[in-house]
């Protein structure tokens, strides 16, 4: 099927440093190259409201698979957004009131533009809070600010993990065994960093065979593939050294996306990435999932394209 050529932007973290053979977003980009798409680069601090136009600073950009070589960037200019047919929203969390502005901002041109993932919706389901809505699918889970919940939580399940509810990449996650003592100390020290509550969730012995990372494309699964953390380490996130392996979905990963995806659909997040280890779905990814670069090298699915055929539909 041919399609139009469209004018995108992305908002994303800054392009020089990024590892261009694991990250998603460049393979997203190297697509919409392949695919007739022209593109834009700017960084989360360059969006601007001004006086009733959405505007980034930024460049555009061509990429190319060549290690320290990746990109040649065109005249810095100032662009208006709402003349874009796709914004990508894909910087990394922490998921902070700098993150939610933007998605406050990039709601503003959804008249014109399609943003991708739906901004509103990023912004109403941040990734472990949007698994509360599927008690069944989940290890026991207790979102509390309150040491003394927290406690209670730890005594009734024993061996538990503790995260920030808005940290990514495996940072601030401990596991706390029956016999740990650390609880109160640990309280106090994210205390010490943020307000905000922090996540507990039954430990899940099965992490040790991996945390799987499933890929669906509008609310389709189109892979998996396995995280496994290194010896000794109880977090599989590859940013801490995880190791990505082949592995099909099972019939219960296909359950918990027929359960999941239509919402995911209909709230319009194209890209989405769910953990699951055992039987148990822990988060579900949509600020700026990743793993597509490992799904194609182990299965041969051209994830990103996928993604662009849904743009693209949605565009015509």
């Amino acid at each position: 099927m041919t399609h139009a050529s469209l004018k995108v932007a992305i908002q994303m973290d800054p392009i020089g440093p990024i590892d261009i053979n694991a990250d998603s977003t460049f393979r997203i980009m190297l697509e919409a190259q392949e695919r007739g798409h022209s593109l834009f680069y700017y960084t989360p601090d360059k969006l601007a409201f001004q006086e009733g136009r959405l505007t980034a600073r930024g460049w555009p950009v061509e990429v190319r698979r060549e290690v320290g070589n990746h990109y040649t960037l065109g005249e810095e200019q100032e662009v208006d957004l709402s003349t874009f047919d796709v914004v990508w929203l894909r910087q990394d969390p922490p998921f902070d009131m700098g993150y939610i502005t933007s998605t406050h901002l990039l709601d503003m041109i959804r008249d014109t533009t399609l943003v991708v993932n739906d901004p509103f919706w990023v912004r109403n389901y941040p990734e472990k809070l949007l698994v509360l809505q599927f008690p069944d699918l989940t290890p026991p889970t207790t979102i509390a600010r309150d040491l003394e919940t927290i406690r209670a939580f730890k005594d009734k399940h024993g061996d538990i993990i503790l995260k920030p509810l808005y940290g990514n990449g495996g940072a601030g996650v401990f596991r706390l065994g029956p016999d740990d003592k650390n609880l109160s100390s640990l309280h106090e020290l994210f205390s010490g960093i943020n307000n905000e509550p922090l996540i507990a969730q039954k430990f899940l012995a099965d992490v040790s065979n991996g945390d799987k990372r499933v890929i669906l494309v509008d609310g389709e699964p189109v892979g998996a593939i396995n995280r496994v953390p290194q010896k000794g380490e109880t977090r599989s996130n590859m940013h801490v050294g995880g190791r990505p392996e082949k592995i099909g979905l099972s019939a219960r990963d296909r359950e918990i996306c027929d359960r999941i995806g239509p919402l995911l659909k209909e709230k319009g997040q194209v890209f989405v990435g769910i953990d699951v280890i055992g039987d148990y779905l822990t988060e579900i990814n949509v600020t700026s999932p990743t793993g597509i670069q490992e799904l194609e090298r182990f299965d041969g699915t051209n994830t990103a394209a996928l993604l662009w055929e849904a743009i693209e539909a949605k565009r015509a």
